[in-house]
């Protein structure tokens, strides 16, 4: 029998690029994530930590915003009781030149690592409504 592996070529984020300040962004970005029910658990400032803890190393502004949908999170610890590992979902602001990008974890992708197909309605959900905050900001 001759075995045959198929790789699929999928991207584990989506982006958008900005014309406003890092601050903005942020700001935007928080406030698109509140309006599709998410709140920002987390917010690691990438840049500081690398300068404290790399010795005064430069680098472009960069956060990490750790975004949770209570419901769907819930709901995905419920059918895994491991997922927590995989929480929350990871959404990435970062100065690039004159332009911001802002990039979010495709959970669907994520949750591929996981072998529960009762996680895959849950991920599709979750990256509707990350798209959906995405996709709403203005540039």
């Amino acid at each position: 029998m001759v075995s045959t592996v198929v790789w699929a070529i999928m991207s584990y984020y989506f982006s958008k690029i900005l014309n406003v300040s890092f601050d903005e962004a942020v700001a935007k970005v928080v406030e698109g994530l509140k309006q599709e029910g998410f709140g920002v658990l987390t917010e690691i400032d990438v840049q500081a930590a690398m300068k404290k803890k790399l010795l005064d190393v430069e680098m472009p502004s960069y956060k990490i915003l750790g975004a949770c949908h209570p419901s769907f999170a819930y709901q995905a610890l419920q059918v895994e009781d491991k997922i927590g590992t995989m929480l929350p979902c990871n959404v990435i602001v970062q100065q690039k030149a004159e332009k911001v990008e802002v990039s979010a974890v495709d959970p669907v992708a994520s949750m591929q690592a996981i072998e529960n197909p009762n996680l895959q309605g849950i991920a599709e959900q979750v990256r509707a409504k990350l798209k959906a905050a995405i996709d709403s900001l203005s540039t």
